[in-house]
């Protein structure tokens, strides 16, 4: 149960609520960022990986994964910046002729920039970059969340060129986590842990969820991070799971629900909390108990080499057994037990039914099996694993009983 601090009463502002509010103890750990090293070890995989499937190069659109295999944060705009990662040869960047001092301040890993003026096809020159490597012709990978008018700018000006999916090269290399991921992940977790901690700590009757948001955002900005997101619910919104436009103001008894998450240079943190301001009934503890179960049952599920899916059946077999769906039937659990994570929020990996992806070593996940019970409330408790050889460890641990969110 979260009762209510004797120091904060309801009518203070947010700005008293920040500097009053008690953080519990508890270390965050050191990461550093990716180097430039790995960037490189990455690249190589890469060809590697186009190599064996047949696919020349793959091309990469501002976004994540351009990120990830180069370190460059770039806005994507509609003039074109790509980069070419060829089967053999040398990564190739294709950039705005006036962006080009721009590009090379931010550079990483590769100098080879060849640029296109306003009135020239930035498409056109990828195709020309292909066949100065000696390549006339084949397939050529596309990153998945390339926009589509540059795939049909580069079939239009590559006629002998094929355009395939580039996920066999993008989404192989990104599944699999390094130490170096797992660690930066792990300082995101322990930054959005104490961020939580500080949102229920300034919890009071009266109160909005915007307010606990804008806590929670400080205190990952104070802590070093990117602030992510901080979705917070009260009462019957919590049977929303991902919220509600409802005009939500904070009562004794209400169940309120905690999602939230940060970025630490390009990692992703996500834990749900669920907590009751002042007694909970029994059907409120009933419900959290039964959502523990079942996130443990997920957890005991993820073993390496079985598919993914198995992780769903088991924590939805603990709900279903209790009365609850089936399936993702209401009252009940609505979506999938849990997502990849790793440089976005939302990766692949998904604990779902069909997945028979096999679990892996540097695989990491949420667990997440919410129960929504629609009118009353729901209550989700997520926390995100990585795959050992040892088989899953949390990176946040779970929580220990409904009046103690965190150990």
């Amino acid at each position: 149960m979260i009762h209510r601090r004797d120091f904060i009463k309801s009518s203070i502002g947010l700005s008293a609520i920040l500097s009053t509010t008690p953080y519990f103890s508890k270390s965050i750990t050191e990461a550093s960022p990716i180097s430039n090293e790995e960037r490189l070890a990455r690249i190589a995989k890469a060809q590697v990986l186009l190599q064996k499937n047949n696919i020349v190069a793959l091309i990469l659109d501002a976004g994540t994964s351009l990120n990830y295999f180069t370190g460059l944060a770039w806005y994507p705009s509609e003039r074109s910046m790509l980069a070419i990662i060829p089967a053999k040869g040398e990564l190739t960047y294709i950039c705005p002729y006036f962006e080009e001092d721009r590009l090379r301040e931010l550079l990483k890993v590769g100098t080879e920039v060849r640029t296109w003026h306003e009135d020239e096809n930035p498409f056109e020159l990828c195709i020309k970059t292909l066949t100065d490597l000696g390549l006339a012709k084949g397939q050529i990978g596309i990153e998945e969340q390339t926009r589509f008018f540059i795939s049909n700018g580069l079939q239009k000006a590559g006629k002998n060129f094929q355009i395939v999916s580039g996920d066999p090269i993008s989404v192989t290399c990104r599944l699999i986590k390094s130490p170096a991921e797992i660690a930066l992940m792990q300082k995101a977790n322990d930054i959005t842990t104490l961020a939580i901690q500080a949102g229920i700590a300034a919890l009071t009757q009266g109160c909005t969820p915007r307010q606990i948001s804008q806590v929670i955002a400080q205190k990952h900005s104070e802590l070093g991070a990117q602030h992510g997101f901080a979705s917070v619910t009260f009462g019957v919104a919590t049977s929303f799971p991902h919220g509600s436009s409802r005009k939500q103001i904070l009562q004794k008894g209400d169940v309120v629900m905690l999602d939230c998450g940060c970025q630490v240079d390009g990692y992703e943190s996500d834990i749900t909390r669920t907590v009751v301001f002042g007694e909970p009934s029994q059907k409120q503890i009933d419900i959290w108990n039964l959502e523990k179960r079942a996130q443990q049952a997920g957890f005991e599920a993820a073993v390496l080499g079985a598919p993914c899916e198995n992780v769903d059946f088991a924590a939805r077999g603990i709900l279903v057994k209790a009365g609850f769906g089936p399936e993702y039937k209401l009252p009940g659990l609505p979506h999938r037990t849990g997502h990849g994570i790793g440089m976005d929020g939302h990766e692949w990996g998904n604990m779902v039914k069909g997945n028979k992806l096999p679990l892996q070593v540097g695989m990491c996940f949420s667990i997440e099996p919410t129960i929504a019970i629609p009118g009353e409330f729901g209550v989700r408790l997520e926390d995100c694993v990585y795959m050992t050889e040892q088989g899953p460890k949390w990176f946040s641990q779970p929580s220990p009983s409904i009046s103690k969110p965190f150990m």
